[in-house]
């Protein structure tokens, strides 16, 4: 039993241990997500019942049929199945089938099946357009996490640097060639360098808590794969948002949801319409029933040979067997005067077509609003990463100089810290800029059907 118990401890732990050191890339993130957001499920259920609902509207097509069964009980006088009045309790049943099916209602069936289908193919375009979404927010922040954890090695080099610093300023102090004052300097330096660690720390854990939350799965030892994203030649795609929106207008599910929302107003038009129409139904069934006076037995009269009134047995079988009857005929409606009903429902159904063509009009218009902000955002992050990238260059090299220069004694350590922090603001900024410049581009990409890839 003792063995079992630490057999189980140890699986446990290794499975634990596993769990830890997993680190998410981009693809698991997005799948994940995709596979287990809640809002994603509840439309997939939606869709399973637009699936029964064209079930439905198929089966309108097709006759019913339905049976009936009834037991009664009468008490007092009743007209027997033979057209005589009885004064006493009896009791009856009565058995029956029938069928029918609609043969024309001018089209509405068929409306309706379209209707349907369509509604079913709108909701496909949905769950894609909420499939997207997720999967933006989710690249989003895996590329803040990965912004965060630059910013850490920033800040650690800036530790080491410090490090250095506070090395070289207690020799020199202990050596009485620099005042104390440079040594104090130098731990401040190294305390507030260990603070922007700390700050660069408490950030990342936040975007990894919000990326864990955004996947709906623990943030306990939660990481995600380390990528390097590094910009050999910056460029964007095409050099107008013309074609991006071109792209994007045939493509994207949300612009074809509210295509398919157009076309199923222009159905409903029709099937206003269809009420002016007459319809026409066939049916058919066919019936029996059974009678017992209650205290007798089942018999009926009927004259022999020599006309004499005889009873002969009348029981339940020979009831239905005699009893049996069929029908069958059409029906037709046509409508004349409903009290303007269809004439409103005509003119509601035209409101809402033009409804709906507003909509697909105005998605139309913030799609490329969006594309011409997303271009314009894209623009100004790569201007900013090339002049970024080109301070960065000329700061290492003031760097550089004024390492040599606080080396050698000529320059002083809070000259050489105002130089170092100008290093590190240009290089968070080009690192801010590098992934603004990412996620722009990616997102530009994503509107010209380009899969997301981090590279």
């Amino acid at each position: 039993m003792r063995t079992k118990i630490v057999t189980i401890l140890v699986l446990a732990f290794f499975i634990s241990t596993n769990a830890q050191d997993k680190k998410w890339t981009l693809q698991e993130c997005v799948d994940y997500a995709v596979e287990n957001n809640i809002s994603i499920k509840q439309q997939e259920l939606n869709k399973e019942l637009i699936e029964e609902d064209i079930i439905t509207a198929k089966g309108n097509f097709y006759p019913s049929l339905n049976a009936s069964a009834s037991q009664n009980f009468n008490f007092g006088s009743y007209i027997d199945n033979y057209g005589g009045r009885v004064s006493r309790d009896s009791r009856s049943n009565s058995f029956g089938l029938n069928s029918g099916v609609t043969l024309y209602n001018g089209n509405r069936n068929k409306i309706n099946l379209l209707q349907t289908q369509k509604s079913l193919e709108a909701a496909g375009f949905d769950l894609e357009e909420n499939k997207n979404n997720i999967m933006l927010f989710v690249v989003n922040s895996y590329l803040n996490v990965l912004l965060n954890k630059e910013n850490i090695i920033i800040a650690e080099e800036q530790i080491v640097i410090s490090k250095g610093q506070l090395e070289k300023a207690e020799a020199l102090v202990k050596a009485g060639e620099v005042p104390k004052t440079n040594l104090l300097e130098a731990q401040a330096t190294l305390a507030n360098n260990e603070q922007q660690l700390t700050t660069a720390q408490n950030a990342l854990d936040l975007s990894l808590l919000s990326l864990a939350q955004l996947l709906q799965v623990s943030h306990k030892g939660f990481d995600i794969e380390d990528v390097s994203l590094t910009i050999d030649s910056a460029s964007l795609i095409y050099n107008d948002t013309d074609a991006i929106f071109n792209a994007a207008l045939a493509s994207l599910p949300e612009i074809k949801s509210a295509e398919i929302a157009v076309e199923n107003s222009e159905l409903s038009v029709d099937r206003a319409k269809a009420a002016y129409l007459p319809s026409l139904s066939f049916g058919a069934g066919m019936g029996t029933s059974y009678q017992h006076n209650q205290g007798s037995k089942d018999v009926r009269p009927i004259l022999d040979e020599n006309n004499n009134v005889i009873y002969v047995p009348n029981g339940f079988g020979k009831q239905l067997e005699d009893n049996l009857g069929f029908n069958a005929g059409f029906s037709l409606s046509i409508p004349i005067f409903n009290r303007f009903q269809t004439k409103s429902a005509v003119a509601k159904a035209k409101i809402n077509q033009k409804k709906s063509e507003l909509v697909l009009l105005d998605r139309q218009v913030k799609l490329r609003e969006t594309i011409e902000k997303a271009y314009a955002d894209a623009k100004a992050s790569l201007n900013q990463y090339i002049a970024t990238e080109k301070s960065l260059f000329a700061q290492k090299e003031s760097f550089k100089n004024a390492q040599e220069s606080y080396n050698s004694g000529v320059m002083t350590s809070f000259d050489f810290d105002q130089v170092r922090n100008r290093l590190v603001n240009a290089q968070s900024s080009l690192t801010n800029a590098k992934y603004n410049f990412v996620f722009r581009t990616k997102l530009l990409e994503y509107y010209l059907g380009i899969p997301i890839v981090l590279n």
